[in-house]
């Protein structure tokens, strides 16, 4: 008989008992479906039986690791049922998970078969019909070697390569019924739980759509067309680099062809930040450059190389910080914490940033302000501009795309561009790389060497930007005129060797080390390559040091 602490009772449960059946016992507690578990602070899926005493926790499809597990199960099951339609029809066999896009995977099937509704409707009905049978989705350990056999008898090229730079000995592969496959991360227990879901048309392939607040109800797609646009180029850039995955990238590096792929990458950015800039030297009533995009895009790197590429049209950039335009501290907003909400708008003195801008805009010269962040308040140091005819402004802030921002400006004065650090690369062709997380290790990495900061703590931080992001970034990022991607393929295999000591420092007993377990696991796919080789003015030298920017 073992032991487990749930909540703040003691419940004994039979040897054998799995988690599977524990949860079935409290599933009544919970709105939403229970999909894994925390046992003794680790992680584990439902199918496995309680390995001792412990202390037990519910893990739902409204929590982060549930809701990844969900959509995990959905693609496989999606996976499945294209394969089951290609063996009764002439159907394709196999499908790309290429983006993440809105609350959904924008997909494309193999070959040249072009999407319709009819295929979707029949690729729905046969994932609800596997749905309803309830089927188990099993989990195998092999060993890594095996594994990449496996896959290469498949035709999964992507996988097989993957594999070949595996350092753990064993990979677990997924099935349901007689269809295999490899997914980075846990799966709920049977298809029973994947009904809520939907397939729709978009662009040349389709979108998987998954819930969102209601984790038992999709809502409509509302996808971001110009930032999926971004995405599709930069699925051409990694074409063109001849690395779409990681194990493409690990081959690159291990076959010593990497310095060209850097070179090549930072020279296509280039071109792309001096394009920019002829964009905005051939309209010269745009006066105002206003940048934004969420926590780590490099927007700071961004606006020193866009400037120099804007000197050499003959303009005269100037940057200014929106967070200059803070309010003194003990006037700034609170949150629902009774913290300081300084990402909220409310936070910068909105009249007196209009009051500059459309003096700067008259021709008039104004004493800019800066913000002193040891006082907490606005400060003048008699920093004065007046705009020539060739001078322009560069504004960055997280509000840049706000129009209340700068609301007594003429729109054809200001160019709004959203940067985001949006990967063009793939775990492989069923798992994708998610934005968030290599954000989220240039943070880590970025802090830890700027501020002192423990990976711990930029972890308890996350969030927070995150909702920030979702609230004062996201929703603007289609009134953007210029949308610029700042991801380089390479940079996770650089980002790898700062980060890894980072995370392996949280201790096991802490709340973050799920986290801190995860992304080890995830870095672990990638071989390191060493930082010599990045260039001075990179992107990436905003989070590693060595910048030949005050960044």
């Amino acid at each position: 008989m073992y032991k487990l602490m749930i909540g703040q009772q003691e419940y004994t449960y039979p040897e054998g008992t799995t988690f599977l059946e524990v949860a079935k016992e409290f599933q009544k507690d919970y709105a939403d479906d229970i999909v894994l578990v925390l046992y003794n602070n680790r992680l584990r899926e439902l199918n496995r039986e309680i390995p001792g005493d412990g202390s037990l926790s519910f893990v739902t499809t409204m929590d982060k690791a549930g809701r990844n597990a969900y959509r995990r199960s959905l693609t496989l099951l999606m996976q499945r049922a294209v394969y089951n339609l290609s063996r009764e029809t002439d159907a394709p066999s196999t499908v790309r998970v290429l983006h993440s896009i809105s609350q959904a995977y924008y997909c494309e099937l193999g070959g040249k078969t072009p999407v319709t509704e009819e295929y979707l409707e029949a690729l729905k009905a046969e994932m609800l019909k596997i749905a309803g049978e309830e089927q188990p989705i099993l989990k195998k350990s092999i060993h890594a070697e095996d594994a990449v056999r496996f896959f290469a008898e498949l035709g999964m090229k992507d996988k097989e390569k993957l594999f070949r730079y595996r350092r753990s000995s064993r990979v677990n592969i997924y099935s349901i019924g007689n269809y295999t496959d490899y997914y980075y991360g846990y799966m709920v227990p049977d298809t029973g739980y994947l009904k809520y879901f939907d397939l729709e048309c978009y662009d040349e392939g389709f979108v998987l759509i998954f819930p969102s607040l209601d984790s038992r109800k999709t809502e409509e797609f509302l996808p971001s067309h110009k930032l999926y646009h971004v995405l599709k180029e930069s699925v051409h850039w990694g074409e063109m680099l001849e690395i779409n995955t990681v194990g493409a990238l690990n081959d690159a590096i291990s076959q010593g062809r990497i310095q060209d792929v850097i070179l090549l990458q930072e020279a296509l950015m280039e071109q792309r930040i001096g394009k920019l800039a002829e964009q905005i030297a051939d309209q010269p009533e745009r006066k105002f450059i206003m940048i934004a995009g969420p926590s780590s895009s490099g927007k700071t790197t961004f606006s020193h190389r866009l400037s120099i590429q804007l000197m050499a049209q003959g303009l005269h950039p100037h940057p200014i910080a929106l967070d200059d335009y803070y309010v003194n501290r003990v006037d700034t907003p609170l949150d629902e914490n009774g913290e300081y909400d300084y990402e909220c708008l409310e936070a910068l003195d909105i009249k007196q940033f209009n009051r500059d801008m459309t003096a700067l805009l008259n021709g008039e010269e104004v004493e800019m302000p800066t913000y002193n962040f040891k006082t907490g308040k606005r400060e003048y140091r008699g920093n004065k501009k007046r705009l020539k005819e060739n001078d322009i402004l560069v504004l960055e802030g997280i509000h840049g795309l706000n129009d209340k921002l700068s609301y007594s400006l003429p729109e054809t004065s200001k160019l709004k561009i959203y940067i985001s650090a949006l990967t063009q690369l793939n775990i492989d062709e069923h798992n994708n790389l998610s934005t968030t997380d290599g954000r989220l290790i240039r943070r880590m990495v970025r802090d830890a060497r700027t501020r002192n900061t423990t990976a711990r703590e930029t972890f308890g931080r996350w969030d927070s930007v995150r909702r920030g992001e979702e609230k004062h970034i996201f929703p603007f990022q289609e009134h953007a005129d210029v949308m610029f991607n700042s991801a380089l393929i390479y940079e996770i295999a650089v980002l790898k060797q700062y980060a890894e000591p980072l995370l392996f420092n949280i201790d096991k007993d802490c709340p973050e080390y799920l986290e801190a377990k995860r992304l080890l696991k995830f870095l672990d796919y990638f071989l390191p390559m060493p930082s010599e080789d990045v260039q001075k003015n990179s992107i990436l030298r905003e989070f590693i040091g060595g910048s030949c920017f005050p960044v």
